[in-house]
């Protein structure tokens, strides 16, 4: 009886110390999958990472809940990837309670530009011109490489006992995605021009192709809650026509039905998969940012190669 009552208070204790460990960690609000993740990496066992927008969700389209502004007002951090992504965060944080930090990913990042109509992307930020800036900045690694730099300082304010795990955290993760972006430029770079374009859902990819010299055509702009007409749909099939283009991509966000028609009427098959605002489930093909680069290099090169 006497080993029992010690064998259960130790349990007891165990449980208890669990729970306070549990409580003790750092409880972060992350936008979007991408940024969950990347949270979650440099955080290891030191974060408690929600995320809003799920794997294969629309952070264009998302509207948030009251559970939402629940789940902020109890959060230490906030991870958001501003450029404008995020339009809807403002009210967000405004029906919370929020008073902790808050980590904008993209801060020290070179902007691209959308050079159509600012009007397709109405929801996004705009520069002192009128132009719709790109918020996909996550797609070019460098990049990437920032936004775990940003994570990194936001998780070390809030949390300085653990600042040097995150440090190294972040830069085990800043390694990986060096080697990634050596690697593609090395791949990218073996193609001849006339491959170097692609038929994705929505423009998306402005940063990676810009990164590997990539001409990168959408039916959609900057968001896809942007209208698509007849004409565009038209325009891009010629296009691919006359430019003997060879690689058309469905998103892993978006309604295939537009890539569908694209590739029926120019007789260009579907090369695949592309993520790009959201990673896959876990049992997905990309699962991480690290996983979602590997998986989209493998469907660009083989398509592209004509492999």
């Amino acid at each position: 009886m006497r080993i029992t009552k010690v064998l259960l208070a130790a349990a007891l204790a165990a449980g208890l110390s669990s729970s306070a460990f549990a409580a003790d960690k750092l409880k972060v609000l992350a936008s979007f999958s991408v940024l969950g993740d990347l949270a979650a990496e440099v955080g290891g066992d030191h974060v408690d990472v929600t995320t809003l927008v799920g794997p294969n969700g629309d952070a264009h389209t998302f509207e948030p809940s009251p559970q939402n502004a629940k789940a902020l007002g109890e959060a230490a951090v906030l991870v958001e990837n501003g450029l404008g992504l995020e339009h809807w965060m403002q009210r967000l944080v405004a029906a919370s309670s929020f008073k902790g930090e808050t980590v904008i990913a993209s801060k020290g990042v070179t902007p691209r530009l959308w050079q159509g109509d600012a009007d397709e992307a109405e929801e996004l930020e705009k520069n002192t011109d009128g132009k719709a800036i790109d918020p996909h900045a996550w797609q070019d690694p460098r990049n990437g490489i920032l936004y775990v730099n940003n994570i990194v300082a936001g998780f070390s304010a809030a949390d300085p006992p653990h600042a040097s795990d995150y440090r190294r955290n972040g830069d085990a993760l800043n390694e990986q995605l060096t080697t990634i972006h050596d690697r593609l430029a090395a791949e990218f770079g073996k193609l001849p021009e006339a491959r170097r374009r692609i038929v994705t859902s929505h423009d998306a990819f402005g940063y990676f192709g810009a990164a590997y010299d990539i001409q990168f055509i959408a039916p959609e702009g900057l968001s896809t809650e942007a209208d698509v007409s007849a004409a565009d749909v038209a325009k891009i099939i010629r296009q691919v026509k006359n430019e003997n283009i060879q690689a058309i991509f469905v998103e892993n966000i978006t309604d295939p039905r537009l890539i569908s028609q694209i590739a029926r009427e120019s007789g260009v098959k579907v090369g695949g998969e592309l993520f790009s605002d959201a990673l896959s489930p876990v049992d997905g093909p990309a699962p991480t940012y690290v996983k979602m680069f590997l998986n989209n290099e493998s469907q660009l090169l083989t398509a592209m190669s004509g492999s």
